[in-house]
């Protein structure tokens, strides 16, 4: 498939998901419950679960129109997983813009992740018969795993240490299990084989670990303009990304002492603090070693996604938009 013809295709299952969001109304009253979610929802993002599930349908089928509201429904329920999360987080921006608890308030925005859960349920429900199962089962595996990862995310905070195994293992639960379920629901939905289906979530699982890590990277690193996050928020929380991970095992002497005097401190200036881990990072060379790792996962994806039973041009499709964001990303 030619580049431009690939670009033009992917404006276009851009546009209808644009278009089925929009027309996506939730619910009617209060408009205190409902207002949040339409909120979240318009505040854009890459859109890149209903863009992986379209474009793992288009493998196998081309009606690719008549799943896109499937392929919201994974959207509604990422961005009900961000609701919570803001909260959980206490981050006070999401996409540039302030996160529902802040525009309302924590309760309010609970309550609206609740319904919005709900509502993806009924989005699956017009599924046919042979396929609503298989899809919920697939889904409700996901959407706990995407919990437990959450929790571990949340556990972390109090161990002393987490080694790198166990972080590759949180991330892939709370970030790149939905990434699996978003391809594999195309594959479902497109009726490829059971082989591929697997095949599917393991591409999204290794995409999605490269993704996160990419993320840890960025939320130190980005330029605040682009990030649409708070720039050093990881930092500033002291969380166990892969960055501080390696920091704590490679440093040594007045290096790891200094960083161990970073994440005992109570009261700190955040630009100081921000400044001063980045510093440790570069001296340890923790983003050229956070980048190998992203490779690593990525490079993962796109071996498994060359062993798929489709047509050539079709997963090229696929591999020029995922090697896109991740340009983009980088």
């Amino acid at each position: 498939m030619k580049r431009s013809k690939a670009v033009d295709t992917i404006s276009t299952y851009q546009n209808w998901i644009e278009r089925e969001i929009h027309k996506q109304k939730y619910g009617n009253e209060p408009n205190s419950l409902y207002d949040p979610i339409r909120y979240l929802m318009a505040l854009g993002g890459k859109r890149l679960r209903p863009m992986l599930t379209m474009l793992s349908y288009n493998l196998f089928q081309s009606n690719v129109r008549k799943i896109v509201p499937y392929a919201v429904a994974v959207e509604a329920f990422h961005n009900f997983t961000l609701m919570h999360d803001d909260i959980m987080d206490k981050a006070p921006v999401r996409r540039g813009e302030p996160t529902v608890h802040e525009k309302w308030n924590s309760n309010t925005a609970i309550l609206s992740g609740d319904v919005m859960l709900v509502k993806v349920y009924d989005m699956f429900l017009s599924l046919s018969s042979d396929k609503l199962k298989r899809v919920l089962q697939a889904f409700n595996q996901c959407a706990a795993e995407v919990c437990e990862g959450q929790q571990w995310d949340m556990e972390f905070e109090q161990f002393e240490i987490v080694s790198e195994r166990q972080y590759i293992n949180m991330i892939k639960l709370k970030t790149a299990v939905l990434l699996g379920f978003s391809l594999e629901l195309g594959g479902i939905l497109g009726d490829a084989s059971e082989a591929d289906c697997r095949t599917l979530c393991r591409v999204g699982i290794n995409i999605g670990i490269g993704f996160q890590l990419m993320d840890d990277l960025l939320d130190a690193y980005a330029d605040p303009k682009k990030f649409g996050k708070q720039v050093g928020g990881d930092i500033i929380a002291n969380k166990k990304t892969f960055l501080l991970i390696k920091a704590l095992e490679r440093a040594g002497g007045r290096q790891r002492s200094n960083l161990r005097k970073w994440i005992a401190a109570k009261k700190f200036r955040k630009p100081e603090k921000i400044l001063a881990v980045k510093e440790l990072y570069d001296a340890l060379d923790i983003p050229a070693l956070t980048k190998k790792k992203v490779r690593q996962f990525f490079e993962k994806g796109f071996v498994a996604m060359g062993t798929l039973q489709c047509r050539d041009d079709r997963s090229e499709m696929l591999r020029l938009y995922l090697e896109k964001l991740i340009a983009r990303q980088s």
